[in-house]
């Protein structure tokens, strides 16, 4: 099957489909048993995404278990940094052992070949690409500087991330120089990754969302537009842009060259088309909890987000934030099917 034929791809670049597509962020996780198994032969979390036979095999569960329509590559947003000279580990989430501490710390970065530094990540996405034989597109993905820097500079979880954004105004030109480097390294390694068989991409810059529409020009906007301009295969392989809280930063987004732009669950859709509609695709967004609920409020919250977006294309169904664990496989099994029911077109 070549990209086109695919309705997550049509979709992307709003061509007619019978249908609208579902994948869900994070589908390739702890809430399915299948996958804790693997993850369990794996050791760790790491040695999971380094593990291409594994990975290319929890990559591909929720094709056949929760019959979604596309494989999303397993990873995680911050194993590229190591090429970088990153000493990073998940204790269980990220722990970097030597975060960027000053000027010298980010000199010190390097920027790698991702042939060489993820080489097994080409490898994943050729294994996949040859088990899904076609049945469903491949997305890869990769974190934005700005996310990227905020647990380069943090090394927590811990929110709002104050060492980094203070960063930005009190420094700008150092905080510029790291996101420089960052940017330099996604672009190689999204270009990899498209090398290698991502039949659409996904930038996820989860934490952008803490600037106002000004700040965001300025110190976010220029980098990003940056990597997607770099891209390989436009108009072949979709880019889909997303950030956690955005409602407010919509607008700029839809100026980045993206392709798609995901939205969190607190952004109305129907709003959002009016907004950006003509720019973009959009994809998302149903609040992730819902998955918990009866499947009878999963159906309804499903069918008001269906309702709100008008037209027969440029919407691909997702959640607007990641699967939680906790989820009962069921429920998301439940989301999909209604979906594929309730939006396909006769004849």
């Amino acid at each position: 099957m070549k990209s086109m034929d695919s309705l997550l791809i049509r979709a992307a670049f709003k061509l007619p489909v019978e249908r609208t597509p579902i994948w869900i962020m994070r589908q390739a996780g702890r809430y399915l048993p299948e996958y804790l198994a693997v993850r369990e032969k794996a050791g760790s979390f790491l040695d999971l995404c380094m593990n291409p036979d594994l990975a290319a095999e929890v990559s591909i569960q929720p094709l056949d278990l929760m019959e979604v329509d596309a494989v999303i590559m397993f990873s995680d947003i911050l194993t590229p940094l190591i090429g970088m000279g990153v000493d990073l580990d998940f204790n269980p989430g990220p722990d970097i052992k030597n975060p960027v501490q000053s000027v010298r710390d980010i000199e010190k970065l390097l920027i790698p070949d991702p042939s060489e530094s993820t080489a097994y990540v080409g490898k994943i996405l050729r294994l996949i690409r040859k088990a899904v034989a076609g049945r469903a597109p491949v997305i890869g993905f990769a974190g934005a500087p700005f996310t990227l820097a905020c647990y380069l500079l943090e090394n927590s979880n811990l929110k709002p991330f104050t060492k980094l954004t203070t960063l930005f105004f009190d420094d700008p030109d150092t905080a510029h120089l790291l996101m420089r480097k960052l940017t330099r390294m996604t672009i190689d390694y999204l270009n990899y990754q498209i090398e290698n068989g991502a039949q659409m991409v996904q930038i996820f810059d989860t934490w952008a969302g803490l600037f106002n529409p000004a700040d965001f020009e300025t110190h976010i906007f220029p980098y990003v537009s940056e990597i997607i301009s770099s891209l390989d295969k436009k108009g072949e392989v979709p880019v889909v842009y997303y950030i956690n809280g955005s409602n407010h930063l919509l607008d700029s987004m839809s100026r980045t060259g993206a392709d798609v732009i995901g939205l969190d669950w607190k952004t109305d859709i129907g709003e959002a088309q009016r907004l950006i509609g003509e720019r973009v695709s959009l994809q998302g967004n149903l609040n992730p909890n819902i998955l918990f609920c009866r499947p009878e409020v999963i159906s309804r919250k499903a069918e008001e987000i269906i309702r709100s977006y008008h037209g027969e294309t440029g919407h691909i169904f997702n959640l607007g934030h990641g699967i939680d664990k906790s989820v009962d496989p069921q429920h998301l099994l439940h989301l999909v099917r209604t979906v594929k029911q309730l939006t396909t077109r006769n004849g």
